[in-house]
């Protein structure tokens, strides 16, 4: 079974970033704020995040990975991967590790619309709904199968060796 510890969760985009976390024994996924894209070499709020990882104590930080239908890497998912490598650093000793993410922001808007919250009030926390779904769907695979879910990204981009995958 996994560490107990605090989980981050992240849903990268082009100008916003969710984040959720958990609680310690990773049962419950919690909004915490969504942060906006800083695409200038100072990643601003890439940042923020570590802050947020290093103030949970979190060992694990999931990324979520947008693939398309048929499971390849389009734009959006690039966009995470490169996320997620450059966040492993500022992040160590906490784990970066990347999970499938397709159609958490359609849920997340579905889900925003079904509570009665109006269309145009959605940009300011729908990112954050996306964090939650992508951090429960994290930890519903973690109580399945007894391992951190997704795939690890290491400082740098390196692939693991084989026995480090888990």
């Amino acid at each position: 079974m996994p560490s107990t510890g605090r989980r981050i969760a992240v849903d990268v985009g082009q100008a916003r970033v969710g984040v959720a976390e958990s609680d310690p024994d990773g049962i419950l996924a919690s909004p915490v704020t969504t942060l906006k894209r800083d695409l200038t070499p100072a990643a601003a709020d890439q940042s923020a995040l570590a802050e947020i990882v290093a103030r949970a104590g979190a060992h694990v930080v999931y990324v979520g990975l947008p693939l398309s239908l048929d499971g390849g890497l389009g734009a959006a998912a690039e966009l995470a991967r490169a996320y997620a490598v450059s966040l492993a650093g500022r992040v160590a000793p906490a784990r970066v590790r990347l999970v499938d993410e397709r159609f958490s922001t359609v849920e997340s808007h579905r889900r925003l619309h079904d509570s009665g919250r109006p269309g145009r009030a959605h940009r300011e926390v729908v990112d954050q709904v996306a964090a939650v779904l992508i951090l429960n769907a994290a930890l519903d695979a973690e109580r399945a199968t007894g391992q951190q879910a997704g795939e690890w990204v290491r400082p740098g981009g390196r692939k693991p060796r084989t026995k480090e995958r888990r």
